[in-house]
């Protein structure tokens, strides 16, 4: 009798491996919370809220935006060294952005340095405590809603994200990787060393131990750069130096880095730094307050990035124009009432602003909407990426 053998199961065809997504990482420059959002703040808010928005529409995608990371700097421990000063026990609580920055440029126009024996009970408050000055979170409560009516991404202003290195061990990871030149055991500076690839010496830590914002990204990006295989630094286009050093750092670590530099907003022809003031009726609290009472909120919020993205783009010879706002509002109106289907997926249509790399170019997917053949995205990613 022949033995009753089971047939063998035919093979299965090979199930094909879903090609894993991207990681991106989008690290904008953090504004420092001490005044109002003036058009260059909100141009270059609003440029990477678009870009990490898009972006994860087709890579797996993260915002780095830490103010915790940066509170060490002189610039922000400084003024709080000053308005307990200068100020007292003042109800901040009770102050709007004007009167805080009002502050901030007195504190500019007084050219006091702090000693660094003032600022270390800051620092230390900051590093081990994770205390905030009141006036900043103030300030941070306020642009939260600025946020909320613009439709950005909250990246957590309020909430305390400290870097994942300290100041000690970035230093020694810079010096492992031979980066480093740290002259503080004979009671100097530290600087950052990429002078083998022809970029010059940078400060860094100063001989009394006060970091610069570049060391504080290098404390706050270092950590996260293996993680992510691309990295796209977003910031002002005179941070020019310090980014060319930061993009070098953070790709010997694995990732290719990419520098996006937003130029900022002139006022009447003239480029101002917030620590001069004159941002009166200019500032992001003031421009919502006069659109909003006659067009709605999603208006709002695409008309903005219509203007200070497509309008203005990257480049920073365009004045302010108010009444360039109040249009582009008003166009962003009509888009949003066509309401019409994409011909393509989502994706594919976002896709086709990446250039070679994984993250989209925000100008070109804002541009995009605009013109006599413009991008039609479907509703729902209209709003996901714009509102």
């Amino acid at each position: 009798m022949t033995a009753l053998t089971t047939p063998a199961a035919p093979a299965s065809a090979p199930v094909a491996a879903t090609p894993r997504r991207p990681r991106v990482l989008i690290a904008p420059v953090t504004v420092t919370p001490s005044k109002p959002l003036t058009p260059s703040h909100l141009k270059g808010l609003l440029w990477a809220d678009v870009m990490y928005r898009a972006t994860g529409q087709v890579a797996d995608t993260a915002l780095r935006y830490s103010h915790t990371a940066y509170h060490p700097t002189e610039q922000t421990l400084g003024f709080w060294e000053f308005l307990d000063r200068a100020v007292g026990d003042a109800d901040f609580g009770a102050m709007d952005e004007e009167g805080i920055g009002a502050l901030y440029v007195r504190f500019r126009q007084e050219g006091r340095r702090a000693p660094a024996a003032a600022l270390r009970p800051y620092a230390d408050a900051v590093e081990h405590q994770g205390w905030t000055h009141p006036a900043a979170l103030r300030v941070l409560e306020l642009w939260q809603r600025h946020y909320a009516r613009l439709g950005m991404h909250d990246p957590g202003l309020t909430a305390h994200q400290p870097p994942g290195l300290t100041l000690h061990d970035a230093l020694d990871l810079l010096a492992a990787d031979g980066l480093c030149l740290d002259q503080r055991p004979m009671g100097g500076p530290v600087y950052l060393d990429l002078t083998a690839q022809g970029l010059p010496l940078r400060q860094i830590v100063t001989a009394d131990g006060r970091p610069n914002y570049l060391a504080c990204a290098l404390r706050d990006l270092l950590p996260l750069a293996a993680r992510h295989d691309e990295i796209v630094l977003l910031y002002d286009p005179d941070l020019d130096a310090d980014y060319q050093l930061l993009q070098r750092v953070l790709q010997a670590r694995g990732p290719a880095v990419h520098r996006v530099p937003v130029g900022r907003v002139p006022v009447d022809g003239r480029i101002r730094s917030a620590r001069e003031g004159g941002w009166q009726g200019l500032h992001a609290g003031a421009l919502l307050d006069a659109l909003l009472p006659g067009h709605d909120r999603a208006a709002v919020a695409l008309g903005a990035r219509l203007y200070f993205l497509a309008s203005l783009g990257p480049g920073q010879r365009e004045s302010f124009r108010a009444e360039l706002l109040v249009q582009q509002v008003r166009r962003a109106r009509r888009i949003l009432d066509a309401d019409e289907a994409a011909g393509a997926p989502a994706a594919e249509l976002i896709g086709r602003h990446r250039r070679g790399h994984a993250y989209v170019d925000a100008y070109r997917l804002t541009s995009g909407l605009l013109g006599r053949r413009p991008t039609r995205l479907p509703p729902n990613t209209l709003r996901e990426v714009f509102l």
